[in-house]
């Protein structure tokens, strides 16, 4: 019966189901429409931003040709006959349009058109507001050239077709070229001294992002560069525990029985196969290795060495306190030489970039893992004097083992650097 009862009610389960879904769709689509809106909204605003210029040259056309319409009998409205006048009123300010393209060959276009128009009719070029104000912006454009020659070329452009113009009026006389000169000249001046801030500022911008670009390829480079070393480094700890390797199967093998045929043979591959992989490894630090450098012949460092690095500082001049906590434990040779080093960049940064007092080193033997911190009260940066990139080689070596990395300066004075690598994985 309750089977039956659920199947007779089910229209009612599907019209509450769908009600359900439109009442989880409306929101859906209102978050839509108002991301559409907001795409719109910004898409509109960096058209505005980028072609403000172009839609006020529009605006200014479609005024003069207004102008000309409503106000075909106002007192100096040029004589010529709207069908002609309409055009050459808009043609004149249409250079202005392709202004970015042709930076002065677009507001010379505009004097010039101007001049041929007043031998047609001396009114029509003086009497729109968007003509005057298309004339100014034209003066204005002469002056933010960069070529101080096309600049005071376009000056002059602009006084002799004003001069032009003013011959062909009916009603001006010299006077009125004499305020036009004037204007313009405030107008170019003012123009001039904006475009050349305009200059210095894109000057130093660029500066900034080449200085910018030259840092960013600086980090990168010693980015590689201490992945090589660090490189170099690994292969000499590698190196040595595939040689112990090969060296034990070697005795073991020649410790075998003459029955034990299988096991010399699989001895046999183990020795093969570890010399032939310290060759490559040697060829591939080769590689890596500068020309100027030589094999390191010496072990390399561990924290057993501390005591010596922390007696060299002291001999710098820097007082350090060398402490280790926990129970010390046989460390994998990476980890170990990460460690050192760690200490050792912590040091020198506290030597030569911190300008510090003291320093204090701590070492600190945990559940599976190893912390060691440099902890100085300098009042310099600690972080290799800001030029240089100790920090991204420390950051380089931490990453290789998984572990982390805290450098920074304390709030009570001075720099600390802390880094926890784990013992396995």
């Amino acid at each position: 019966m309750r089977v039956l009862d659920v199947i007779g009610r089910g229209p009612d389960f599907a019209s509450s189901s769908r009600r359900r879904f439109e009442s989880s769709a409306r929101p859906m689509r209102a978050r839509r429409h108002r991301s559409t809106v907001r795409t719109v909204i910004e898409q509109g605003w960096q058209f505005l931003k980028r072609e403000w210029f172009t839609l006020l040259v529009v605006v200014g056309m479609l005024e003069a040709g207004l102008q000309l319409l409503v106000m075909p009998d106002d007192k100096g409205a040029p004589t010529i006959s709207l069908w002609i006048g309409d055009p050459l009123a808009v043609i004149m300010l249409a250079p202005l349009l392709w202004w970015r393209r042709f930076p002065f060959g677009a507001p010379a276009a505009v004097f010039v058109i101007g001049a041929v128009e007043s031998f047609i009719d001396g009114r029509l070029v003086t009497f729109t507001v968007a003509t005057f104000i298309g004339v100014l912006s034209a003066v204005f454009l002469f002056g933010l050239l960069e070529d101080r020659r096309q600049s005071i070329a376009g000056y002059l452009i602009g006084l002799a077709a004003g001069g032009v113009v003013t011959i062909n009026h009916p009603t001006q006389g010299w006077s009125d070229f004499g305020g036009l000169a004037l204007l313009f000249t405030i107008v170019w001046l003012a123009s001039l001294a904006i475009g050349r801030k305009l200059e210095q500022a894109a000057a130093a911008e660029e500066r900034a992002e080449q200085v910018e670009r030259e840092r960013e390829a600086e980090a990168r480079a010693a980015v590689a560069e201490e992945r090589a070393r660090i490189a170099r480094e690994l292969h000499d700890v590698v190196g040595h525990s595939v040689s112990v390797m090969t060296v034990q199967a070697s005795a073991v093998r020649r410790r075998l029985t003459p029955d034990q045929e299988q096991e010399r043979e699989a001895l046999e591959i183990v020795e093969q196969t570890g010399r032939e992989a310290l060759a490559e490894m040697r060829r591939l630090v080769g590689v890596l290795r500068r020309p100027e450098e030589a094999p390191a012949l010496a072990p390399q460092p561990s924290l057993e060495h501390l005591d010596r690095l922390v007696s060299q500082a002291r001999e710098s001049g820097l007082p350090v306190e060398l402490r280790v906590e926990g129970d010390p434990t046989q460390l994998p040779p990476g980890v170990d030489l990460t460690a050192y080093r760690l200490v050792q960049e912590g040091l020198t940064n506290a030597i030569k970039h911190a300008r510090a007092s003291r320093a204090d080193v701590v070492v600190r033997y945990g559940d599976g893992e190893v912390e060691v911190s440099v902890v100085d009260d300098g009042p310099g940066g600690g972080d290799g004097g800001g030029g240089g990139h100790g920090l991204v080689g420390m950051r380089e070596r931490v990453a290789v083992y998984g572990g982390e990395l805290e450098a920074g300066p304390r709030a009570e004075g001075g720099y600390a650097l802390r880094a926890r690598l784990p013992v396995q994985g």
